[in-house]
């Protein structure tokens, strides 16, 4: 049974979806039946969910840490995801897109270089993602630093960018179990010619 959880706050609704202290899908909206409704999409079909008005001592951490990221806050980033029904190489990618650290970027065709397969391989499962922002795919865009895709919008990627500037200047390597993962400054995007007109 997956056990799902909602929270209001600032006026942005925040749902999870647990099974046996794992997350199985998270979702945001300033609506609440968007939130909602996105959340119920990345379910798995199989198994049946119930809804609490009161959340667990998990699901307030889980929330928790949604609403930081969200605000472009440092966050746990070690809480546990459910992804044993997912294929290795989703895994892989997710791991791999996970490791963005706050404050940076990487592109769709460096994450594939880290975690093998190719750049459009890559932006599916990230349109796909069912824990964003936790596994935060707003951190992966085009290797032009275009915004690219993004299944809130775009203007939702670009806000969350935003609050995520911290002022780095250079690129960075990241380890990915043995792998290189080029991350770079999240000014690379924010200062693109253009990009104040989604703002």
């Amino acid at each position: 049974m997956i056990e799902v959880y909602a929270l209001s706050l600032e006026g942005t609704w925040f749902y999870v979806a647990l099974q046996y202290e794992s997350i199985v899908a998270v979702s945001f909206a300033a609506e609440q039946k968007t939130a909602q409704n996105n959340l119920l999409t990345k379910l798995p079909s199989n198994l049946p969910f119930r809804t609490h008005k009161e959340p667990s001592e998990f699901a307030k951490n889980a929330l928790s840490n949604l609403k930081r990221i969200y605000d472009g806050k440092e966050a746990n980033t070690t809480l546990p995801l459910s992804t044993a029904h997912l294929t290795s190489y989703t895994q892989k990618v997710l791991k791999t897109t996970r490791a963005i650290p706050v404050g940076y970027v990487s592109t769709y065709g460096a994450v594939a270089e880290s975690a093998g397969g190719g750049p459009r391989a890559v932006g599916n499962i990230m349109a796909g993602n069912p824990f964003a922002p936790i596994v935060p795919c707003h951190r992966v865009v085009k290797s032009d630093f275009s915004l690219g895709g993004y299944g809130g919008g775009l203007r939702v990627k670009l806000a969350l960018l935003q609050k995520e500037k911290r002022g780095f200047s250079e690129p960075q390597q990241v380890d990915v179990d043995g792998e290189d993962l080029k991350v770079y400054p999240v000014e690379y995007v924010l200062n693109k010619p253009g990009f104040d007109l989604l703002a």
